[in-house]
Order: structure tokens, then C-alpha cells, then sequence
């Protein structure tokens, strides 16, 4: 008899084990199930596609890559022959909330959109977004952040936060900081004048408005502008020069430029560069042409005209400004040396008859002034 008990109680156990095999069996299917569910909906939430678009070059094909690629940069995305992209960072995330801003660098005059993203596009009441800490405006249904021209100035850390629908009261989700770093499109213009801002009088001058746009920018185009003493010399275009096929010395004063963008949305003047031109060297003579002399009113004794100037200095070895650079007298030094005591003489003939006239004027009126005094 207690073999036959110890036979059943054997028995039973050996049922128990087996159906708590087959629960455990069956529990472990339906996680099977369930993680493979989990995590078919997690891929699918988290699709993307990445294209790469270009032409389709094969060692087959007649597909050539340019050759103006000069930049150290440009150069070190080519290898045998093959053109490669930019490589760009992809960031998967497992929150509920995240802010999804631009992949590309973002630069001056560039617009920014940024969204606020929830998981599986559920939906969102109480948006707000943030830019170092503070908020940006009030909350909202709005998942979008947009600012249609951004400068240096709205770089930052930016977060948004928002609130899930659901049938009850909601649940609060805050996203994480994402660093936007708005860079500089092209940095002021220098106005540099070439051959110097001091030129010679009747040579040429141009004045060069140099800046330069970064690697990711280099088919954009800048418009420049240049201006003298508050005054527009020449209005936008493509040349980044200024002409000036004679200088003379009205073109002295104070210079800059401007740089911008076809679309003004960008644009920098440069630090003002005083230009001052020098004259000639040596200036024409001056020429005087004598009045013709006057004879004395009768009546009043001549006056003895004024003697002429003792001769010039003669030139010697030890005066050297009236020598040349290499040691010799200089002709056309005392040709104008003789004409400017000639001009001297001749002036101070007239001034002995200016003189003359004066006297014999005062002589005239003086007998006309006593008979009026006498009536």
C-alpha cells in the first residue's frame, strides 16, 4: 500500500512539472510575440530614408568630376575618381519629446524652423519653446518655431516642452537641448587702395572692397557698393573694385564700402580709409603781362623810376640749390630765376606810377576843397 502511495504522489508530481513547463512554454511565446511587436512599431516610428543626391559616376560611364575643387576641404571628399558628400551626424532618440532642428550649418540671413516632435506624432496642447532657459513665447498648439532671417546674435541651446493629450489630465514632457550655432556668412570688408592711399597726382588708383564667403556659401553671390564723404561713387554690383583712371587731388577724402547679399538680407561695411593724394611735383610759372606804362601829368616833376634789382646770385659749388643732383648748374633754374625778377621789376614799375597818379590826384582836388570852404 505505501508503494502504491509513493507511485501516485510520483505520478502527480511528474503532471505538475509538466503543466508548469508548458505555462512557462507559453509565457515565454507570448513575450516572444510581444517584444517582436515592440519592436517592429519602434522601427517604424523611427523609419528614415537617406538619399544621396548627385550624378552616378561608374567606372563604366563618362561621368568626370570638375577640376576647380581647390579647397583643401572639397579635395579630401574625393578619392580615385569618386565625388563624396558631406558627412553629417544622425541622432536616434528614445525620448518622448524631442526638437528636431536643421542638419545643415546654419548661417547669417538664413531662415530656422525649428518642431517640437512627440512620439508617434501624438498629439500636443501647452508647446513651448526655449532658448537658453528662457521661454520664447506662450505655450501653444503651435509645434513649429520659426525665425525668417537669424543672425549671430539667436545662437543658443534651444528645448521645447509640451503636455500629451489624453483622456485624463496629460502628461508633461520636456525635450533635450539641442545647440544651434548660427555662423558668420562673411566676415566685414577691408577697403584696401592699391598702389598706396597716398597715389601721385595723374597715375591710376583702385580701391579693392576684399571679404570672402565660406566653403558651404561659394556660389552665393555679394553685390558691393563704395562710397566717399558720405556720397555714393559707385551703386551695387558684382565687381568688388573701384576704378580711378587718373587721380587728381579732388579724389582726396574719406572712403569705405559695402558688401550684401543679392537678397539684402546681409550686409557690412568697412572702417572708412582716408585717401589723400599728392599734387605735382613742380607747379608752371607764373606769368605776368605789365600795363603799359604812363607818362607824367604835366605840370608835376617826373618821378625817378625805381632802379632795377641787383643781378642774381651766381650759382657755386658750395650752394647746392642752385646745382642738380649730379654736381652741374641747373639751365632751367636760371631761366625761371630770370623770369621771376623780370615779373618783379615789372611790378615794381607799376606800383611807381600807381604811386604817381595818386599824387597827382590829390593835387587836383585839393584847390577845389579851399574854394568851397571860402563860400
Amino acid at each position: 500500500t505505501l508503494k502504491k502511495i509513493i507511485v501516485g504522489i510520483a505520478g502527480d508530481l511528474n503532471t505538475v512539472t509538466m503543466k508548469l513547463g508548458c505555462v512557462l512554454m507559453a509565457w515565454a511565446l507570448y513575450l516572444s510575440l510581444g517584444v517582436l511587436w515592440t519592436s517592429q512599431m519602434l522601427l517604424a516610428a523611427s523609419f528614415e530614408t537617406l538619399q544621396c543626391e548627385g550624378p552616378v559616376c561608374t567606372e563604366e560611364s563618362s561621368c568626370h568630376v570638375e577640376d576647380d575643387l581647390t579647397d583643401a576641404r572639397e579635395a579630401g571628399f574625393q578619392v580615385k575618381g569618386y565625388t563624396f558628400s558631406e558627412p553629417f551626424h544622425l541622432i536616434v532618440s528614445y525620448d518622448w519629446l524631442i526638437l528636431q532642428g536643421p542638419a545643415k550649418p546654419v548661417f547669417e540671413g538664413d531662415p530656422l524652423v525649428l518642431r517640437c516632435q512627440a512620439w508617434q506624432d501624438w498629439p500636443l496642447t501647452q508647446v513651448t519653446f526655449y532658448r537658453d532657459g528662457s521661454a520664447l513665447g506662450p505655450p501653444g498648439p503651435n509645434r513649429e518655431f520659426s525665425i525668417a532671417v537669424v543672425q549671430e546674435a539667436d545662437s543658443g541651446h534651444y528645448h521645447c516642452s509640451g503636455i500629451f493629450q489624453s483622456p485624463g489630465p496629460g502628461s508633461p514632457e520636456t525635450a533635450s537641448v539641442v545647440d544651434i550655432t548660427v555662423q558668420e556668412l562673411f566676415p566685414a570688408p577691408i577697403l584696401r587702395a592699391i598702389p598706396s592711399a597716398e597715389p601721385q597726382a595723374g597715375g591710376p588708383m583702385t580701391l579693392s572692397c576684399q571679404t570672402k564667403l565660406p566653403l558651404q556659401r561659394s556660389a552665393a553671390r555679394l553685390l558691393f557698393s563704395f562710397y566717399k564723404d558720405g556720397r555714393t561713387v559707385q551703386s551695387r554690383g558684382l565687381s568688388s573694385e573701384f576704378q580711378i583712371p587718373t587721380a587728381s587731388e579732388d579724389h582726396s577724402g574719406s572712403y569705405w564700402c559695402e558688401a550684401a547679399t543679392e537678397d539684402n538680407q546681409v550686409w557690412k561695411q568697412s572702417p572708412q580709409l582716408e585717401i589723400r593724394v599728392q599734387g605735382p611735383s613742380g607747379s608752371a610759372p607764373l606769368t605776368l603781362n605789365p600795363a603799359p606804362q604812363k607818362s607824367a601829368a604835366p605840370g608835376t616833376a617826373p618821378e625817378e623810376a625805381p632802379g632795377p634789382l641787383p643781378p642774381p646770385p651766381t650759382p657755386s659749388s658750395e650752394d647746392p640749390g642752385f646745382s642738380s643732383p649730379l654736381g652741374m648748374p641747373d639751365p632751367h633754374l636760371y631761366h625761371q630765376m630770370g623770369l621771376l625778377l623780370k615779373h618783379m621789376q615789372d611790378v615794381r614799375v607799376l606800383l611807381g606810377h600807381l604811386l604817381m597818379e595818386l599824387r597827382e590826384l590829390s593835387g587836383h582836388r585839393k584847390p577845389g576843397t579851399t574854394k568851397a570852404t571860402a563860400e
